[in-house]
């Protein structure tokens, strides 16, 4: 606690956040929670060497206290009136999101319902779909549209993905789609922030209308604007398979390229002994640049944790990498616990924890470098490895697959992300500006289509990714204890102790997932699925899985969206599609009748 007490009590906060999340305890017990964790931090005060010696676990507690609070306060569902089906709805935009083959999506914010009077109406955000073939949404115009509008729908087993959970988090809690025209009214009055989102709907505009091949623009787009909404399915399959997603979108790794070299602009600028005015106006520079992107949460996680960093620097405060990541989680954690649940910002800090953790270690593996560059080399592959080894076990959990070919695309993608990125930014810029240099151009769009064609050619090596593969929290935290022992080992691969230590954690890794599997195996179960208005049966037999769908149906999004998630709960792999027609009314299994209908 006397080393790293912002960190401990952020652990008590998230642990507050977790009860709540999964006990959901009343307002009245919660509370009483705060009253009796109240009284106890004003015990610290008491100079006693009772209270002295347990001050830290009633500040603990206190903190446990407000994270319990703080998520119930943001788990707080608004009264939504009831829809019609078909409903006139006023709105204007909030953000757009990714397209799919026919619809674009936006969050949008409904403001009015013209056919109905509702008191004290306030604005509800929503998830509308638009045909592709309609006009683009943008911040200058009211819209007023029919559309046909729903609640997200429950999930009916444990091992789907909940969307209506997933889209709450972000405090929406409704879908519309739109199918007709659209009627659109100019705003009098455009906010500061809708100004700056319409600019940067402007430069977006002008990227396409640039010579930049489209798959450039696409990558362009993402790389630097944080828009990915057009970009096309086989390049985020390539980024996916490959494991250099983070790439494609702005992420910590763009935040700290682009303010170390606003700091060494600066610095080559401004004397020696203003040398805190040139981190000051990095600062505030990357702060402006996340504004202008409309700063989605990985942004804001590495704006935060920049800032928490060189403020220790400007107030000549020891700089503590850990104290900066614990004191940019609890600003976030604060202003809204959600966070705690994006699998964006798990990965973010674990991989920052990794690279604290056994970047240096790893890199005292290689010879003594003779040369800088040799130095940044090591540097950056020590880097690269400690953030894979240490994000791998939640990549597997949530995302259920993991290649080898992560590891070498890393290693040759990560050393040129420098390059990649200040040359993307000075594009945009010069776009931006109505710059035309159509030799930079040519050379730019040439330069990062060879990437984009190695990233492909490694997404090639099929052979070498694992899909579908399971874990659980005990083999998770399995994999974290490995990790934390695997730093003393590289340290000092002599030490039995060590060893003994990692060998154990490996078994016991080992040993869950073989008790687990075991556990799935001797299973058997009957379930009834429901893929929109489909009915799915699937019958569980120990290490088989028959399903039957229905005939003509878009079958391989019933598989991706339910029988894969299936096998991959039941840690099955092996499974039969069978079909049925729409007159059939039952089948026959193994002897046995099961109803359709």
């Amino acid at each position: 606690m006397d080393k790293q007490p912002l960190l401990i009590l952020v652990i008590c906060l998230i642990l507050g956040i977790l009860v709540q999340e999964y006990l959901i305890m009343s307002q009245g017990l919660i509370f009483l929670l705060l009253l009796i964790s109240g009284i106890s931090l004003i015990s610290i005060l008491i100079k006693s060497p009772f209270f002295q010696k347990v001050k830290y676990y009633f500040l603990g507690f206190f903190f446990f206290s407000i994270g319990i609070f703080l998520h119930f306060q943001n788990s707080d569902k608004p009264d939504i009136p009831a829809f019609q089906t078909k409903e006139n709805i006023v709105f204007q935009l909030s953000k757009k999101l990714n397209s799919n083959e026919k619809n674009r999506r936006y969050f949008v914010e409904i403001l009015a319902i013209p056919s109905r009077e509702i008191k004290d109406f306030s604005p509800i955000k929503t998830v509308l779909s638009i045909p592709k073939e309609q006009e683009l949404l943008d911040f200058e115009h009211f819209y007023d549209a029919e559309v046909y509008i729903h609640r997200p729908e429950e999930i009916n087993n444990n091992f789907q993905f909940d969307y209506k959970k997933y889209l709450a988090r972000q405090e929406v809690y409704l879908q519309a789609y739109l199918p007709n025209e659209i009627l659109k009214t100019p705003k009098t009055e455009v906010s500061f922030s809708d100004e700056i989102r319409q600019k940067r709907l402007e430069i977006l505009n002008k990227i396409n209308q640039t010579p930049l091949s489209p798959k450039i623009q696409e990558f362009l787009k993402g790389i630097i604007l944080s828009d990915r909404t057009e970009m096309d399915s086989e390049t985020v399959q390539d980024f996916n398979q490959t494991g250099l997603t983070h790439l494609l979108a702005i992420s910590g790794s763009h935040m700290v390229i682009i303010f170390w070299m606003t700091l060494f602009v600066f610095n080559q600028i401004i004397p020696v002994k203003f040398r805190k005015l040139s981190i000051i106006l990095s600062l505030v520079l990357i702060w402006a640049f996340a504004i202008f992107i409309d700063y989605g949460s990985s942004v804001m996680r590495s704006c935060l944790m920049i800032s928490c960093y060189y403020v220790m620097v400007l107030l000549q405060r020891k700089s503590d990498l850990l104290h900066s990541l614990a004191l940019s989680a609890f600003i976030l954690l604060i202003v809204d616990s959600n966070q705690f649940f994006d699998v964006g910002f798990q990965l973010s800090y674990v991989a920052v924890l990794g690279i604290w953790w056994l970047s240096e270690p790893i890199k005292k593996l290689f010879r003594k470098p003779k040369y800088w560059l040799e130095d940044f080399l090591y540097s950056i592959t020590a880097m690269t490895f400690s953030a894979q080894i240490a994000t791998l076990p939640l990549a597997i959990y949530y995302f259920h697959q993991f290649s080898f070919v992560s590891i070498f695309a890393n290693l040759l993608i990560i050393p040129l992300s420098e390059i990649i990125i200040i040359s993307s930014l000075f594009m945009v810029i010069a776009i931006a500006f109505g710059m035309k240099f159509l030799f930079f151009y040519q050379i730019f769009d040439a330069f990062i289509l060879y990437v984009l064609k190695v990233i492909h050619w490694l997404s090639g090596f099929e052979a070498l990714m694992n899909k579908n593969l399971s874990l659980g929290l005990l083999e998770l935290s399995a994999l974290f204890l490995m990790i934390y022992f695997l730093k003393y080992v590289i340290k000092d691969v002599f030490n039995l102790n060590y060893i003994f230590r990692f060998s154990f954690c490996l078994l016991l890794f080992f040993g869950l997932r073989i008790g687990f599997n075991f556990y799935n195996l001797e299973k058997a179960e009957v379930l009834v699925h429901h893929f929109y208005k489909d009915k799915i049966i699937s019958i569980k037999n120990k290490d088989k899985v028959d399903f039957w769908i229905h005939e003509n149906r878009n079958e391989k999004k019933i598989i991706d969206f339910l029988v894969d998630p299936y096998l991959i709960s039941r840690r099955v792999d092996e499974c039969d599609v069978n079909y049925y027609s729409e007159e059939s009314k039952a089948f026959v299994y193994e002897g046995k009748h099961y109803k359709l209908k």
